[in-house]
């Protein structure tokens, strides 16, 4: 059999030699397909008419044509697709019953749908940089969606083959900690209390020391001279930079670990402190940067947006920023890591920094003959609360994450209690995390990024709707169907070969399956993954509906063999969708 993961995307490149066969030119779009209405067909190819419009072709005739071109090839008549014409000149296809169960018994289990995923990026090296909090401060809420959105989008991305480099580029380098050391030097601070504790007494005392800066310029000019001391790597406070720091991380990673979010490199913003001079350097000697006001900076003057803006890379007093840091990483991620694309994970709010971080790089990259990666800013909107405004506590203050993460698993034990008053306590405690937890991350991860939402407990807590929970009990609902077959049958799940098809719902069952790769192109073509979620709640919705109409178990053998097989496939597909998803998942709820 021709060898068929994504379905859509190999009908599309034999569309396209089609095309070429009949030596007519025609754009990408021209020959992709996308899902069809299900009353007639499966996909669709909708270009055929915008393109014989350009080329003033009737569409039907030239839909025709390439209809009997599709049917003289071999591999195409091997693959078991159906193809007709419809409408004004629609190519339309529908997956036939040999097709469907070729593809659910080729990919039976983790490795082989990893093997067929696994083409779309084989060979790429791309740097994922998400999370990025700043340390000498506790991960709050606004830190949420950096770190599992990334989470998500690097783990679609190696299990798509390619090879993801995992980079926490925290900020832990500037002007805070001039304030900060010389706060401490004139404070008592406990150190032996718990990271986040210490934490807190370091927010207060910041907090204190900006205000006192803003009326005590004696103040101010002693902070300055404590960050000058730790610029010139004075031993005394490099030591409280490196414990504020260290500190912070381990705070940090209480959080990562019950998240199960993970890091390859943790290069924060002074890995990058001795290389910024390089940059200032070449930007300079490339002519791309001229010094104005004193400060150096970078005009992009033909560009509509920033012609009039200038990107700011050094200050007027010598001192780094954002802009610096970010151009050294960028180097130093090429040559490096060798990355081929680089993925930048962060708030709505930088999008004018990224664009002119891009335009920079592309230039300067250009004049020095360096090797530009492909560059993308995945940006994300903002999580508000019920009164339409950026969440917070009640006081005003911003939510920290740790508490919001509390309150999810003591709201899901509340309900787990409610629902399963016979489980132990043990797996109370178990569900409630794992729903909890899901919850807040499948909330953010089922939303266009590019929107703000709202935040609501009982909507994310939920048990009907696209929720972490309802996806949860459908899993959980199927692992019931295997707990009750004989243990040695157990184990032997993921082996069962789906020898037919009979019944409606198998067949909607079966294709839904067949479009998870569909799914995963939508979610990583713009980094997306609420695209992944749609279709986990779909496939849910579809199971529900055949395990309604269609009995599994006490059926004659081969009617329980398919319908065993077709549940065993959609419990693996809802698994590896979840571990996407960042979400881990229960044997029972």
């Amino acid at each position: 059999m021709v060898d068929i993961f994504h379905v859509a995307s190999w009908i599309s490149a034999r569309l396209g030699a089609a095309f070429s066969r009949l030596e007519i030119e025609a754009a990408e779009e021209s020959a992709r397909v996308q899902p069809a209405d299900p009353r007639f067909g499966d996909f669709q190819a909708n270009g055929l008419l915008v393109l014989a419009k350009k080329r003033e072709l009737a569409p039907r005739p030239l839909a025709e044509r390439l209809l009997q071109v599709l049917m003289a090839d071999e591999a195409w008549r091997e693959a078991g697709i159906e193809a007709f014409v419809s409408g004004p000149g629609f190519l339309t296809f529908r997956l036939s019953d040999g097709f469907l169960l070729r593809w659910l018994n080729t990919y039976r289990d983790e490795t082989s749908l990893q093997l067929g995923a696994g083409q779309r990026f084989l060979g790429r090296k791309i740097v994922v940089d998400y999370s990025s909090p700043n340390t000498a401060k506790q991960m709050h809420v606004g830190h949420l969606r950096s770190m599992i959105i990334g989470e998500s989008i690097q783990r679609l991305l190696r299990f798509c083959g390619a090879e993801v480099i995992r980079d926490n580029h925290i900020g832990d380098w500037g002007t805070i900690f001039g304030i900060l050391i010389l706060m401490i030097r004139r404070n008592s601070l406990d150190w032996e209390r718990s990271p986040t504790e210490v934490l807190e007494s370091l927010e207060a005392l910041y907090r204190e020391g900006v205000a006192r800066t803003k009326g005590d310029e004696a103040f101010l000019e002693e902070a300055r001279r404590e960050l000058v001391r730790l610029q010139r790597g004075e031993p005394e406070n490099v030591a409280l930079w490196k414990r504020i720091n260290e500190l912070s991380y381990r705070a940090f990673q209480e959080i990562y670990d019950e998240m199960d979010v993970h890091f390859d490199y943790v290069l924060g913003e002074s890995f990058y402190r001795e290389q910024v001079d390089r940059v200032c350097r070449e930007l300079e000697t490339t002519g791309l940067a001229e010094v104005s006001d004193g400060a150096l900076v970078v005009w992009h003057r033909t560009h509509p947006r920033f012609g009039e803006q200038p990107f700011l890379v050094r200050k007027k007093d010598g001192a780094s920023n954002y802009a610096t840091t970010d151009l050294a990483a960028l180097l130093y991620r090429v040559e490096h890591f060798h990355a081929d694309e680089i993925i930048y994970v962060t708030d709505g709010r930088q999008q004018d920094h990224f664009q002119q971080l891009f335009l920079t790089a592309e230039v300067w990259f250009s004049r020095k003959s360096y090797p530009l990666p492909a560059l993308k800013h995945v940006w994300f909107g903002t999580i508000l609360g019920e009164d339409g405004k950026a969440i917070r506590t009640r006081s005003g203050e911003s939510l920290r994450l740790r508490e919001l993460m509390e309150e999810g698993k003591s709201r899901a034990y509340d309900i787990v209690a409610e629902k399963s008053p016979s489980l132990t306590e043990e797996e109370k405690r178990q569900i409630a995390r794992t729903v909890g937890l899901g919850a807040i991350r499948y909330a953010d991860l089922s939303q266009n990024r590019t929107h703000d939402y709202v935040f609501s407990w009982p909507k994310l807590l939920s048990f009907d709707g696209n929720t972490a929970p309802y996806l949860l009990y459908a899993l959980a609902r199927i692992r019931s169907v295997f707990r009750k077959l004989p243990i040695s049958a157990r184990g032997k799940i993921e082996a069962i070969l789906i020898p037919s098809l009979a019944t409606a719902e198998e067949r909607a069952l079966a294709k839904k399956l067949v479009f998870f790769p569909y799914a995963l192109a939508q979610a990583i073509e713009d980094l997306r993954p609420h695209f992944l979620c749609t279709y986990l709640y779909e496939l849910s919705g579809v199971f529900s509906a055949f395990y309604k109409a269609n009995r599994v178990l006490g059926e004659a053998e081969e009617i329980e063999k398919r319908r065993l097989g077709l549940c065993a496939r959609t419990a693996l597909i809802l698994e590896q969708g979840l571990h996407l998803l960042g979400l881990a998942t229960l044997e029972q709820m």
